[in-house]
Parts: C-alpha cells; sequence; structure tokens
C-alpha cells in the first residue's frame, strides 16, 4: 500500500479522538471523571487486543477508532490541581514522553519478526496495568472527591458556575480556547509528522537502513527530557516568551536536516529539535488553566485535545500525499512553514491572555 493509504490511519484515529472529546463533557456530567477515565482505558485494552490479531484493514481501522476515542481525560485532572501546577503539566507529559520513546525500540524490533503486530501485546499489557492502577487511585470517584471544587478565589466571589448556562455554549464562548486548539493543532501535527516521517525521510534522502528506526525514539526522549529539564528554563525566561525562542531554534535545525546531507548530523538534530519542541504543550495547558474558570477546564481542554489528534492527522497525512507525488523530501519545508504558522498562532494566544487580564 502507499503512503497515502497509510496516512489514513492518522485520519480514522483522529476521527476517534474528536469523536470522545465530543462526548468527553457528557460523560464527565453523566458518570464522573473516575468512571469515564476508568471506562476509556479498559476500551483501550479491547483495541490493541484487536490490533494485535493483525485484522483485515478495515478492522484494524476501526480498532484505532475506539483507541482514539479512548484516549482522552488526564490533562483537565491535572490541570485542576491547586498545587505545582507547571511541574505537574510537565510531569505528565514526559510520562506520555517516555512511551513514545519506547514504543520505536518495541516496533523496531518486531518489524523484523514475522508476527509483526504482535507488538500491540505489550500496548495491551500496558492497558491492563493502566487500568488497575486507575481503579487503585481513583476508585470510580468524581474528580472532586480528589480536588476540591472551589479555591479561595472562588470563596471569595471571583469565579462563581453559572446555574442555567450550558456548558458547551459556555465553552464556544471563550475565544482563548478555539486560538489554543489551533497552536494545538499545529503543534501536535508537527510532533507527529516529525516522529512519523523522519525514518522514511532518513531512508529514503539519506540511506538510512532499518535502525534509523532508533532515530524516532531519540526524537521523543529529547522530548521527555525537555519536558522536564527545561522547566527552570521556562520559569526563567517565561512561559509565553520561551515558546518564541524553542520555535526559532527548532526552525534552524529543521534547516540542517534540510541542507546538511549528514545521516549522524541529522540525528542528533532531530533529538534536539524533540528537546526544544517537549514543553509546548504542558505550558500550553498551563497557560490556559491560569485563564479559564475551573468547571470550564475539562470540556475545554477535551475540545482543545481533539484539534490536537486533528493535526495529528491531517500534517501526516498531507506528507504522506505530497510524498507520493514528489518524494519525502517535501517533509522539512512542510515542517519549517508549520513551525513557522506556530509562531503566529502563539503571538494570538498571548495576545489572548493579556486582553483577558485587563
Amino acid at each position: 500500500i502507499g503512503y497515502t493509504i497509510v496516512s489514513l490511519l492518522f485520519v480514522i484515529s483522529c476521527v476517534g479522538f474528536i469523536a470522545g472529546a465530543f462526548s468527553n463533557v457528557f460523560m464527565y456530567q453523566r458518570l464522573g471523571f473516575g468512571k469515564t477515565i476508568t471506562l476509556a482505558a479498559a476500551v483501550q485494552i479491547a483495541a490493541y487486543t484487536t490490533l494485535a490479531t493483525a485484522p483485515p484493514y478495515p478492522v484494524f481501522c476501526g480498532a484505532l477508532f475506539f483507541n482514539g476515542w479512548a484516549d482522552a481525560g488526564s490533562n483537565s485532572f491535572v490541570a485542576s490541581i491547586p498545587r505545582n501546577e507547571k511541574t505537574n503539566m510537565g510531569i505528565l507529559h514526559a510520562v506520555y514522553g517516555v512511551g513514545a520513546f519506547a514504543a520505536p525500540f518495541v516496533a523496531t524490533q518486531f518489524s523484523q519478526q514475522k508476527h509483526w503486530s504482535f507488538h500491540y501485546l505489550i500496548s495491551t499489557g500496558v492497558s491492563i496495568l493502566n487500568v488497575a492502577l486507575l481503579l487503585y487511585v481513583f476508585r470510580l470517584k468524581d474528580q472532586s472527591h480528589f480536588i476540591p471544587e472551589t479555591t479561595p478565589s472562588d470563596q471569595s466571589g471571583q469565579q462563581q458556575q453559572p446555574a442555567s448556562d450550558n456548558l458547551y455554549k459556555q465553552i464556544m464562548q471563550q475565544k482563548i480556547v478555539h486560538v489554543m486548539a489551533f497552536f494545538i493543532l499545529v503543534y501536535v501535527g508537527v510532533e507527529v509528522t516529525i516522529g512519523g516521517w523522519i525514518f522514511t525521510y532518513l531512508v529514503e534522502e539519506r540511506g538510512a537502513g532499518a535502525s534509523a528506526g532508533y532515530v524516532s525514539s531519540g526524537f521523543f526522549g529529547g522530548l521527555t527530557l525537555g519536558r522536564i529539564l527545561l522547566l527552570p528554563v521556562n520559569a526563567w525566561i517565561g512561559q509565553e516568551r520561551v515558546i518564541y525562542l524553542y520555535s526559532i531554534l527548532a526552525m534552524a535545525l529543521e534547516l540542517t536536516i534540510w541542507f546538511v546531507p549528514s545521516l549522524i548530523g541529522n540525528a542528533v538534530a532531530v533529538s534536539i529539535v524533540g528537546l526544544l519542541l517537549g514543553p509546548f504543550y504542558p505550558i500550553a495547558m498551563n497557560v490556559l488553566a491560569g485563564l479559564l474558570p475551573r468547571w470550564l477546564l475539562a470540556g475545554s481542554i477535551g475540545w482543545i485535545g481533539a484539534f490536537g489528534p486533528t493535526g495529528a492527522a491531517l500534517f501526516p497525512f498531507m506528507t504522506g500525499a505530497l510524498a507520493s507525488k514528489y518524494g519525502v523530501q517535501v517533509l522539512q519545508p512542510l515542517l519549517v512553514a508549520m513551525m513557522a504558522i506556530q509562531i503566529g498562532l502563539w503571538f494570538f494566544v498571548t495576545r489572548a491572555k493579556v486582553s483577558r487580564q485587563d
């Protein structure tokens, strides 16, 4: 199958995530946080078990849809914790990075075996452990059991939830939510496009072998380290300004990958790009959590979270379609353009924050 058909897998997973994001607010209101997040994790067990059997392509797509539907929930909980918000969000997304770092190692090993799909059994085992931990920690209880619904600012009357307004309507009225959603769309698109296509780029443009799959691990390893090691830098420079700095440096490194035909140099540059991009998502969630009332966080983050997989589907699919026609060398100019758009969107995010404080 060609690049375009493979890229459809990104789209199917994205559609599932969007469906999950739309149902997120309803399920939180009806079932509560503990039951919703545990149900989602249980659905992932079924999805990965199906994928491990190497089913026909339509069934494979269906399993990815349900896996995408289940992949949401923890951001709003962590953003609601009233202490150490920036560090907590950095740790949460660093753990995501650990999984993304390990996955290419596992996938590369299984890709050389007859039963390549058995690598999904590793994901199944992790999902089972995840459900057990969620049951042990949250015990199917609502978020309010662990985090108070009110804070000192709430009690002083600065934040009081309207009694009658529809929650979806309130979320849609927040301009910052929509601007941040498009920023996340482009950011996640950049992240997944690099992680998903850098292997093909190095093989076809730099003559790399199968071990180039480890470069993707280097990228996600950098992503993980960036979310922890750069926390002091973020605090020193400021969360809003540091995004501009990291973006410019990442664009410069992408230009070296584009114009310098060195396999080792490109691999190192990819890892550093991951380091620089790592803090983006947790910083964005922290900025949003500082702007919105607590009762809007879960739904708003769910809505924004739906745009992330949209970017994760749109830009890799676009890359695949362009690569089918022009070759995989289109990857680097596309990434540079996406990073430039990302800088522009962050400008509007910071403007939205200032206007909201005035």
